[in-house]
């Protein structure tokens, strides 16, 4: 059996002020090209189908489309479960005409859904609060998925009361036992899916993405890896940017991570969604295959404007950030040639080299002063360096045109 696994699509994400769906619509034509040439039975996706909670028609119109296509109606089914950036009353409300297409949507971490025969022989034989099992129409043997969309802070405490961080590892691990011990045996295909924040016991976790809405604050609501049942033979994980695998001491436990880039600490990082061969009672192969579709996100630090310059020209199909470290702010014309360079120039970070260590004088201000010398002053504080000449001479015509009125 032949499983594709993927997660985090964000659909309608833009990047500050850069649109993302022609993106996003070529990685998704990928994806389902990469379905295709490796015959794969069933696709999972584990959260966060969309940026926010309730998306635009365009990145809904092309949700529903990819999924179609790559479901093949019923002959390579998809199996969602929404992500902290998921509405899930949203995602399980075109439910009924999803599962005519073999596309089973899960909104809620105890979420049921109905069971049913497609004509291509995909069917719902069985479920549970949480837990599904397909026949698949190339396929002889079961495939189980117990699913966890993720649970917001509001449901948590919901479920588990007052000691949500603890409740919500002791509410999991037992809900996957009971679980596993009922549906998951050798005599079929046994995965789990969730959109969860999971390390290691003993390690630190690593930050999440840049611009996610966190699912952990410090340590809460890390959920260990070891708590997984044994029963299971993959673990496919939503939340987490960069494909990973997680060292759970024996199920294998990975991220596929974005299938984009969306944020400058994901630059130059590769894109994958895994294969996942797995037969009853062996371990998962999991392989992962490169995404090419989307356009790259670089950041780099200069000095001198020329290399700058450069690099973009160089870079200019993709999306990029750069930091200028220079004794002075950038003037006019050196900021209208770096914009120049590259059409997807996002940022210009400025970054001055010797900021001053004399601080004695914060806090205290003379009202004597003028207001050129008052303006001079904040401007060193807030920014570490004089205000250049060309920066004086427009304060200067600020005020010229204030005095005229």
């Amino acid at each position: 059996m032949k499983i594709l696994h993927t997660s985090d699509w964000h659909l309608g994400k833009r990047l500050y002020n850069s649109e993302r769906l022609p993106e996003q619509r070529l990685v998704l034509e990928e994806i389902h090209e990469i379905a295709e040439r490796e015959a794969v039975d069933c696709i999972i996706v584990a959260g966060d189908l969309f940026d926010v909670a309730n998306p635009s028609n365009e990145a809904t119109e092309l949700f529903y489309r990819a999924l179609k296509k790559m479901s093949k109606n019923g002959i390579r089914p998809v199996i969602a479960i929404a992500g902290n950036h998921d509405s899930p009353q949203r995602i399980e409300a075109p439910d009924p005409l999803a599962r005519e297409c073999g596309i089973v949507f899960l909104g809620f971490p105890n979420s049921v859904s109905p069971q049913f025969t497609l004509e291509s022989g995909f069917k719902v034989q069985h479920t549970d609060e949480g837990f599904l099992e397909l026949a698949l129409p190339n396929q002889k043997e079961p495939l189980r998925i117990i699913a966890t969309p993720y649970a917001s802070e509001i449901r948590m405490k919901q479920y588990f009361a007052n000691n949500e961080e603890q409740g919500l590892r002791d509410a999991l691990e037992i809900q996957w036992r009971q679980l596993a011990e009922k549906y998951c045996d050798n005599k079929g295909v046994n995965i789990l899916m969730a959109h969860l924040f999971v390390w290691n016991r003993d390690s630190e976790p690593p930050e999440e993405p840049e611009g996610e809405k966190p699912v952990k604050v410090g340590n809460a609501s890390v959920v260990y890896a070891d708590l997984f049942p044994h029963q299971l033979q993959y673990v496919a994980l939503g939340h987490l940017h960069k494909s990973r695998s997680i060292n759970s001491g024996g199920v294998p436990v990975y991220y596929s991570g974005s299938p984009l880039a969306y944020s400058f600490g994901e630059s130059n990082q590769k894109k994958y969604v895994h294969i996942v061969d797995v037969e009853p009672g062996k371990e998962a192969e999991v392989r992962k295959v490169e995404l090419t579709a989307g356009r790259p996100l670089l950041r780099r630090t200069f000095e001198v404007v020329d290399e700058a310059v450069a690099w973009l020209q160089q870079n200019a199909e993709a999306f990029t950030e750069i930091t200028m470290r220079t004794d002075d702010f950038l003037k006019s014309d050196e900021n209208k040639r770096l914009r120049m360079a590259s059409e997807f120039l996002v940022n210009i970070i400025p970054e001055p080299k010797n900021r001053p260590n004399d601080t004695s004088g914060q806090g205290k201000i003379d009202m004597n002063q003028s207001v050129t010398t008052l303006f001079e002053r904040y401007f060193v504080e807030k920014h570490g360096q004089q205000p250049n000449d060309e920066m004086m001479e427009l304060f200067n015509e600020i005020l010229n045109l204030k005095s005229d009125k």
